[in-house]
């Protein structure tokens, strides 16, 4: 475990590239230009190329990883841990080396550090960290033109898993692709936590044969005799259950069947690393805004309520959190490189018709979303501006659901809009 004499002796370079990665995080602070924290972790990195490995050495370290779902689980996962010990965690979702750098950097003394890692990313990450812990919660496609076919990432994963036999795996046996990433390790946690998109697991990825998929959840490969594993951890509209009769009654912060799954495989994990699984829930549920998701903000005569999706089962998962009964929807989509370029996937999505709210199609590629809204039968009217969408609304409760770029520009832009309200200006 770390110690802040361990710090002390760390080689020269490391030293070096710490104190470097802190004038860097200093300098960005000073001149306005953001936090500074992957300008400082980009820096430490290249002055020492094993300082992830440094500095990860001797903690206990949960490693979050799935295509949706990495930055709420991964927040919920350091707060149940938080009763063992203090915790290092990102705190805006940078999850590639740079950004997992720059949190280790935070708070090297900490025993405990639980980190949202990119799927593609895991296996060196792994490497690195010699996780208790690795969290698989879901796999489906997601900016093919970046991390390409979704088998690939399966198998990757599952090299990852392999080469580290004394980590316990929590795994969500109701994903077929996760399942099969962890299926072989040697000491496995099974969590029912939810399988709504089954898109791109129609075909057994050891096999190829169909999958087979019955009423009660449960599936299998008819070509193998890979199946869905009996789960140690599951959930209700209620509740949480877990081994050894443990039964507890959980109400979350955030919205949504896919964040109750979340909550479960955070809990499991935790107690996996010593934590009281009553505790565990207890911390889970005080988890509310993440990185600004499912924040509320009032922006003028519109409170508004902010929703990411990046990929279609994310999209699907998010439609469902959507209030009804709110006055105002604004759907924002961007095509920028970190959202993938190619849009195709929109056709994906099942867009409900909205028939007790007014939409508005916006964003960069406002156009494209409203072709596809057409055809799904939801009458919207398009406004390119997400903040002018949002000021088009009826006053009142407006939801917003974006993908990634279109939200975090438009999180700048309410933020600015805020500060003027503020002061006057």
């Amino acid at each position: 475990m770390s110690s802040r004499s361990d710090v002390a002796h760390r080689p020269v370079r490391t030293r070096a590239a710490l104190t470097a990665a802190s004038a860097a995080r200093w300098a960005s602070r000073t001149s306005g230009r953001g936090k500074g924290s992957m300008i400082g972790g980009l820096i430490a990195w290249k002055i020492d190329p094993k300082i992830m490995n440094r500095l990860a050495a001797g903690k206990h370290t949960a490693l979050i990883t799935g295509t949706n779902g990495k930055s709420t689980t991964t927040r919920m996962t350091a707060a149940a841990l938080a009763g063992l010990g203090d915790v290092v965690t990102q705190a805006d979702g940078a999850n590639m080396d740079a950004g997992i750098i720059a949190a280790l950097t935070l708070d090297q003394t900490a025993p405990y550090a639980a980190l949202e890692v990119d799927e593609l990313h895991t296996p060196h990450v792994a490497d690195a960290t010699d996780p208790e812990v690795i969290v698989l919660l879901n796999l489906s496609r997601d900016q093919l033109d970046r991390v390409g076919e979704i088998n690939m990432i399966e198998r990757r994963l599952r090299e990852g898993v392999t080469a580290h036999p004394g980590a316990t795996i929590v795994a969500n046996c109701d994903d077929v692709l996760v399942t099969s990433a962890a299926y072989d390790a040697q000491n496995v946690v099974w969590v029912a936590a939810g399988g709504g998109w089954a898109g791109d697991s129609v075909s057994c990825p050891r096999s190829g044969e169909p999958i087979v998929r019955s009423a009660d959840g449960q599936w299998y490969s008819s070509g193998t005799d890979f199946r869905r594993p009996t789960p140690a951890w599951w959930f209700d509209d209620e509740k949480i259950y877990g081994p050894d009769g443990f039964v507890a009654d959980m109400t979350l912060s955030v919205p949504g069947t896919a964040n109750r799954g979340n909550a479960t495989q955070a809990v499991a994990a935790a107690v996996a690393m010593g934590a009281d699984p009553a505790k565990a829930v207890a911390a889970v549920e005080t988890v509310g805004e993440v990185a600004g998701r499912y924040g509320v903000r009032q922006i003028g005569n519109h409170s508004v309520r902010m929703l990411l999706a990046k990929n279609p089962a994310g999209w699907q998962e998010a439609l469902s959190m959507i209030d009804q009964d709110a006055d105002g929807l604004v759907i924002a989509v961007n095509g920028q490189v970190p959202d993938g370029e190619d849009l195709s996937w929109l056709w994906d999505v099942r867009f409900e018709e909205f028939e007790t709210m007014q939409v508005f199609a916006a964003g960069e590629r406002a156009a494209d979303l409203g072709v596809r809204l057409l055809y799904a039968g939801a009458e919207h009217t398009t406004i390119t501006d997400p903040m002018k969408a949002i000021a088009a609304c009826p006053p009142g409760r407006v939801e917003v659901l974006a993908n990634y770029t279109a939200f975090r520009d438009l999180g700048v832009a309410m933020d600015r809009a805020i500060r003027r309200e503020r002061t006057g200006e």
